[in-house]
């Protein structure tokens, strides 16, 4: 929430105009959707395997320093692939067009702990329907983080640095903690309800299956190599987290992307939503690996207006949209990764810290402005 609105300039007429406009390029995509993007994800989805089964064998010998740094490193990008342009991507329905049962978000499970239906939930029916909005969206913050200056302070704010990079490390547990809605379900008539107990077990029958898959099966295969396999496991997953921990937080907390109170979405029509998620997001520029490595997050301002177009497709629609951002002179809010990170981990020192009161007699437009 700012204090100056940057979209004030707009008019109710021009923000529908907008929407429409955003619709046309939507639905160019969706009709030029084709063999060309089913082969895209094909080729992927084969790569990402086979660089997993290939690193997998390869630590069977990382008792050996290089195998176990080739293997290491193999099996991080094949972690990051299989939950950022494979997963994340599926489960949105990207690719639920080509009618393939294989690559279908009805069918589709990850490598992660969080079951795919609840995140499903938690993400596409939640995240992307409230974008940035306090108290809806539980993407903003993960529950743990104040994110706005208009947000109560209380000491234990003190501590998100902390939390923030411990939620960073074991990312995946932390996502599967919120699709639960953990904080709120731990109250003990919350936790005897059966819909919660039913999700719960859920969670736990997954991350008994990763837990069994990465640090029991696997390395009992690799035989002398047991330790150094299980260590290099445990470092593909803290890579993979941290990684894909970083990436959101681009999208979503640098410096210039907005948040929003509950009371400015009543009565949103399409246009004002499609206006909410390109000014809650922000993407991250750099080379094609970096856009694959990301899931294509690195568009993030597309992927919130478009989340259901194929990831291959951003990058072109990529350019349509900023177009748009000039016309109507918004701003776009994009940097490489580190000038990303930095603003997102500045963001969450500073808020972590009590507000400074303004100066006695500073007017109110004066004010230091609050941006998400």
């Amino acid at each position: 929430m700012t204090a100056i609105d940057p979209t004030a300039h707009l008019t109710a007429e021009q923000i529908e105009e907008l929407g429409r406009e955003l619709d046309a390029i939507r639905d160019e995509v969706i009709a030029d959707r084709g063999e060309k993007d089913a082969a895209y994800i094909r080729k992927v989805i084969s790569v990402q395997r086979k660089l997993e089964l290939v690193s997998r064998g390869v630590l069977l010998f990382s008792f050996f320093p290089p195998a176990w740094v080739l293997g290491t490193a193999g099996l991080s990008v094949a972690k990051i692939m299989d939950n950022m342009e494979i997963g994340h991507n599926v489960l949105h329905g990207q690719w639920d067009w080509m009618r393939d049962p294989k690559i279908h978000s009805t069918t589709w499970e990850w490598d992660h702990v969080s079951p795919s239906d609840q995140w499903k939930h938690s993400h596409n029916e939640l995240h992307h329907t409230y974008t940035n909005v306090i108290g809806k969206d539980n993407d903003l913050g993960y529950g743990i983080m104040r994110v706005d200056e208009d947000q109560k302070w209380h000491p234990f704010h003190l501590g998100q640095p902390l939390w923030n990079f411990l939620n960073a490390c074991f990312f995946e547990y932390g996502i599967a903690a919120y699709d639960l809605e953990l904080g709120k379900n731990l109250h003990k008539r919350r936790r005897k309800n059966p819909e919660f107990r039913a999700r719960a077990k859920a969670v736990g029958r997954k991350i008994r299956k990763q837990v069994l898959k990465d640090y029991v099966i696997h390395p009992l295969l690799s035989g002398p190599s047991f330790l150094t396999t299980l260590a290099a496991t445990f470092t593909a997953n803290l890579v993979r987290n941290i990684w894909t921990h970083s990436v959101i937080m681009c999208g979503h907390f640098p410096e210039g992307v907005q948040v929003f109170e509950r009371r400015s979405i009543r009565g949103e029509t399409r246009g004002q939503w499609y206006l909410r998620q390109m000014m809650g997001s922000a993407n991250i520029s750099g080379s094609k690996a970096m856009h694959f490595m990301t899931g294509n997050l690195s568009h993030q301002i597309e992927h919130h207006l478009f989340p259901d177009l194929p990831s291959n497709r951003y990058a072109e629609v990529a350019v349509k949209v900023r177009a748009l951002f000039e016309k109507y002179e918004l701003e776009y809010v994009t940097g490489p990764l580190p000038k990303q990170v930095f603003s997102a981990w500045h963001k969450v020192f500073r808020l972590s810290l009590p507000n400074r009161k303004p100066k006695a007699g500073t007017p109110d437009h004066e004010r230091e402005l609050v941006t998400a």
